[in-house]
C-alpha cells in the first residue's frame, strides 16, 4: 500500500477518474492514537483523546497535501447528502457533494462502505456513507440524485468495507434491503438459522446497476480480515475510524 512521509499510508481509487481527481482511503497506519484507536484514527467520536485526532488529522493534511480542511460529517446512518461549501452548518448527515476546486468531500468508516462518485468529465464527486442503514433506505440514490448527472456519465469507486464472508446478519437486515432492492437476495448466504452473509459490496454494485451506472470499481478488500491495515468495529468494537477522501484539484 502507498505510503507518505511520517508512515501514513493510504490506498488510491483504483478507477478511470480524470487526473485532477483525487481519491483514496488511509489505513490505521501512522497516527499517535493508542490502543484500541492505534494508530491512525480520523474520528472524534469514538473516544479517542482528542489531541490525538487533532494530531491526526493535521498529519494526514499535510502528508497527503490537501488543499483544505475535509469537510467531517456527523454521520447518521441516514440518506441525507449535503452539498458543500454551500449547505450551512447542519453536517448531520451521510454524504457529499461538490464540484469545486479544493472543496474536500470525506466520510469515516470501520466496516461500513465509503462510496466514491465523480462524472467522467471530472467536474463533480461525492463521498457517501453506506451502512446497512443507509444502503437499504437510499442513500445511494439520494446522491445520485445530488450529483445530477447522466448515469452513463458516473463513475463508481467502492472503499474497504467488511468483506462477504465476514458480515454476519439477521433477518431485519436481509428484510430490509429485499424490500428496497431487486436484487438483494444474491447478496445473501445462509449461514445459520435466522442469519445470513450479507455482501455489501454487491447491495451497492446491485443498486447502482439497477440505476443504470455500470462502471463500478473497487470492492476489494475486507476490514474485518486485515487488522494490520484496517480499522473494523465488528471485530473490534471500541476501534478508531479510517478517511475516505475525494476532491478536484484541477490547478495542480
Amino acid at each position: 500500500m502507498p505510503q507518505g512521509p511520517s508512515n501514513v499510508g493510504w490506498i488510491e481509487a483504483d478507477w478511470p477518474a480524470p487526473s485532477w481527481i483525487h481519491a483514496v482511503t488511509t489505513t490505521r497506519d501512522g497516527g499517535v492514537s493508542a490502543p484500541p484507536f492505534a494508530g491512525l484514527n480520523l474520528a472524534e467520536e469514538v473516544g479517542d483523546r482528542p489531541e490525538a485526532v487533532a494530531y491526526n488529522r493535521s498529519l494526514l493534511k499535510d502528508c497527503l497535501r490537501l488543499p483544505s480542511e475535509p469537510n467531517w460529517l456527523k454521520q447518521q446512518h441516514g440518506t441525507r447528502v449535503i452539498e458543500i461549501p454551500d449547505a450551512g452548518k447542519n453536517r448531520e448527515v451521510d454524504g457529499a457533494c461538490t464540484e469545486q476546486d479544493g472543496v474536500i468531500c470525506a466520510v469515516l468508516t470501520a466496516d461500513c462502505l465509503p462510496l466514491l462518485l465523480c462524472d467522467r468529465q471530472g467536474t463533480r464527486v461525492a463521498a457517501v456513507h453506506a451502512g446497512w442503514r443507509g444502503l437499504s433506505a437510499g442513500v445511494i440514490e439520494a446522491a445520485l440524485a445530488l450529483l445530477q448527472r447522466p448515469a452513463n456519465e458516473v463513475l463508481a469507486w467502492l472503499g474497504p468495507a467488511i468483506g462477504p464472508q465476514k458480515y454476519e446478519v439477521g433477518p431485519e437486515v436481509r428484510d430490509a434491503f429485499l424490500e428496497s432492492t431487486n436484487s438483494a437476495s444474491k447478496a445473501f448466504a445462509s449461514h445459520s438459522p435466522g442469519h445470513w452473509l450479507a455482501d455489501l459490496y454487491g447491495l451497492a454494485r446491485g443498486q447502482l446497476r439497477e440505476r443504470g451506472i455500470t462502471k463500478i470499481y473497487g470492492g476489494n478488500y475486507c476490514t474485518f480480515s486485515d487488522p494490520d491495515n484496517f480499522f473494523s468495529h465488528r471485530r473490534d468494537g471500541a476501534t478508531g475510524r479510517m478517511a475516505t477522501l475525494i476532491w478536484i484539484e484541477s490547478s495542480a
